[in-house]
């Protein structure tokens, strides 16, 4: 009778041990199954957010190409409170005037600090960089190192691009090219020719290589950086130097791909966009 109660309690506490052993599993497939969960939501939600982001833009486009004219809508940026601390509250002083007013009895109206901050970030995401496909090339009737090419970049009328490309590509090789397109320089004559924007290009001392877009990508695909979500101007104000900043962290990585501060240029859900051969190569 021993025996067979000492075999039940066995038995009983092995039950319980294996029973242990089962929840300790299912809390295991658990946990995993929500974290699984919660990285494909996150994935998802990045995803959107880079949606949200080019419909965004390209309703911006739609409405400039229109002739609407932009205002700049201040973002909640987190330097404006340490804008505002820098500013010293002016001592009270007794008998202070009262501020004059003008003629007409308004206050002059004074820039909100809000505004002057984000007015004062100056990086990519206030260029205008798009793909666009060369659909006509020539060499520059006054210039032997320009071509002249009418470049698709998704608009009605193709646009005129004047670049310094002849020592470079063959002109058999500029033909039918997809390209990245700096759109929103100001129009600038080259040699009585009004360029409209810029190819962007992989250079060194010693060679020029034309960005390579993403398999698939077409003409007026928007480029984003990650990090950056897109700002850019209708056209940027030359005194600003915008380029001219964000030129020197302008280059190809150790993948030859093309990036801003490491972070690459890439059109959404197709790619990012590259040079030929050039690592560590200015982007201009």
């Amino acid at each position: 009778m021993s025996q067979i109660l000492t075999k039940f309690i066995s038995n009983a506490q092995a039950a319980e041990k294996r029973l242990a052993e089962l929840r300790s599993m299912f809390e295991d497939v658990k946990k995993i199954k929500v974290e699984e969960k919660i990285r494909i939501l996150t994935e998802e939600n990045k995803v959107l957010r880079s949606k949200i982001e080019t419909a965004k833009t390209e309703l911006i486009r739609l409405e400039v190409s229109h002739g609407k004219k932009q205002y700049q809508i201040p973002n909640k940026v987190s330097v404006v409170p340490s804008v505002i601390a820098e500013v010293p509250t002016p001592p009270k002083v007794e008998n202070e005037p009262v501020e004059k007013k003008e003629k007409d009895g308004a206050k002059k109206a004074k820039p909100k600090a809000s505004e002057s901050a984000v007015e004062s970030i100056v990086d990519v995401r206030k260029l205008d960089l798009r793909i666009g496909k060369i659909v006509d090339v020539n060499k520059h009737a006054d210039a032997d190192s320009l071509y002249v090419e009418k470049i698709d970049v998704g608009e009605t009328n193709p646009r005129t691009i004047v670049s310094g490309l002849v020592n470079h590509v063959p002109i058999e090789e500029m033909q039918g090219r997809m390209v990245m397109v700096l759109c929103n320089l100001k129009p600038v004559k080259m040699r009585g020719v009004t360029s409209e924007g810029m190819v962007m290009c992989a250079s060194t001392p010693d060679k020029v290589e034309v960005l390579i877009p993403p398999a698939g990508a077409v003409p007026g695909d928007l480029v984003s950086c990650e990090g950056y979500p897109r700002e850019p101007e209708p056209i940027m104000n030359p005194k600003k130097k915008i380029f001219e900043t964000c030129a020197p962290d302008l280059k190809t990585n150790e993948e030859k791909v093309a990036c801003y501060k490491n972070s690459p240029l890439i059109v959404p859900d197709k790619g990012p966009v590259v040079a030929s051969t050039l690592k560590g190569a200015p982007v201009k």
